[in-house]
């Protein structure tokens, strides 16, 4: 049996993790701490197997004033756990990063992609990689994990705003796009084989489909009987549009689908599946 501990018990990606393994009672033992005080510095790591950190700052708007604290959590406190992990002989430490770290917001993210974050998201989790990739040696294990947007039910960011533009826009426009995107149950899986394998290195986990947007959007409306027509009307405004948020919706920005091939098939759920399930709406 398996001894892991996740650092970041509140967090979306922690909480979800442990109800998955909860699966699996007789193969893992789960302790989960929260990081949002000190007293995480007092808990024995020493006899855990795992340190799997998902603890961070995400889904908050970027000011002058809070970016200090995206380096202080996302780089140094990462950093700080790691530590503590390596010196109290975890064998393997698995840090949750993101696909924000290539700082781009259209295109093909492939191998020999950039790093080159734009944002203090993205350029605090960049150097907590680094840093955390320089403790590793034969007996600590570096994992790291850079998913791209991650969804399911109760999930923040971009997914939930989506789906209420499902519910309360009469159309939609009718274009074709490409987004690489992870059902939560589909990351809980693909980290679960991590641990079993005791995997080490940078991967790049995605739902077996690419996601189409205005495809989740008809998705979405029609699981909830909700009308909503689609329209090529907007369509060109919306190729040459500049906007941040429009190429974030209706762009493409992938994964090459070679670069998150894993040894052990890890996608539970299939794109509508998953969307059956965020939604809470049985076939």
């Amino acid at each position: 049996m398996k001894k892991i501990l996740i650092t970041g018990k509140n967090s979306y990606v922690g909480k979800n993790f442990q109800n998955w393994l909860g699966h699996y009672p007789d193969r893992y033992s789960i302790d989960s701490i929260s990081l949002r005080d000190e007293s995480w510095k007092d808990t024995e790591f020493s006899g855990y197997d795992v340190v799997f950190h998902v603890a961070g700052i995400a889904h908050k708007k970027e000011t002058k004033e809070n970016a200090d604290l995206y380096y202080r959590v996302n780089r140094d406190l990462a950093y700080e756990v790691a530590q503590k992990a390596k010196n109290e002989s975890v064998k393997q430490f698995i840090f949750l990063s993101s696909m924000s770290v290539y700082g781009i917001e259209s295109g093909v993210i492939d191998k020999d992609s950039p790093l080159n974050p734009k944002n203090n998201y993205g350029k605090s989790k960049l150097q907590a990689e680094e840093i955390i990739k320089s403790l590793e040696s034969t007996e600590f294990g570096v994992a790291i994990i850079r998913p791209p947007m991650i969804y399911g039910k109760g999930c923040k960011g971009n997914y939930p705003r989506i789906a209420k533009l499902a519910l309360r826009v009469p159309v939609f426009p009718s274009l074709e796009n490409k987004r690489s995107m992870i059902y939560i149950e589909n990351l809980c899986e693909f980290s679960r084989l991590i641990i079993d394998h005791n995997s080490a290195g940078v991967f790049f986990p995605q739902n077996a489909e690419y996601v189409c947007t205005k495809e989740m959007v008809r998705l979405i409306a029609e699981l909830h009987a909700s009308n909503i027509r689609m329209t090529r009307l907007f369509n060109f405004f919306l190729k040459i549009v500049r906007v941040r948020l429009v190429k974030k919706v209706f762009g493409d920005l992938v994964y090459e689908k070679r670069m998150s091939e894993f040894k052990t098939k890890y996608c539970v759920a299939d794109f509508k599946t998953s969307i059956v399930l965020t939604e809470e709406i049985s076939d």
